[in-house]
């Protein structure tokens, strides 16, 4: 474990985490404090709490839209195989 202090909407959080997700924490509070910039300069909102929902709203829909093509992609791959898999019994059987 190791102890960092990241920095969200002006707002230092202290953290232990495995070293191994250090990296991954810091780019994704960076990239958090990107959306926060995007939604402040491009929509009237004053309050920090609107605007961490907003990013909230976005990352989960991210989340949400990329776990939909995975499973599309997973069943399109499932059905390629098993068209594989009858072709070579087909050829095993005769």
């Amino acid at each position: 474990m190791q102890k960092i202090k990241l920095t969200i909407a002006n707002r230092v959080y202290p953290l232990n985490v495995p070293v191994e997700q250090e990296e991954g924490l810091r780019l994704a509070s960076k990239k958090i404090d990107i959306m926060i910039k995007h939604f402040e300069e491009n929509y009237a909102v004053k309050d920090k709490q609107d605007v961490l929902a907003m990013c909230a709203l976005q990352l989960a829909t991210q989340t949400e839209q990329e776990t939909i093509s995975e499973t599309k992609t997973n069943e399109e791959v499932n059905k390629r195989l098993k068209k594989i898999n009858q072709s070579i019994k087909e050829i095993i059987d005769l």
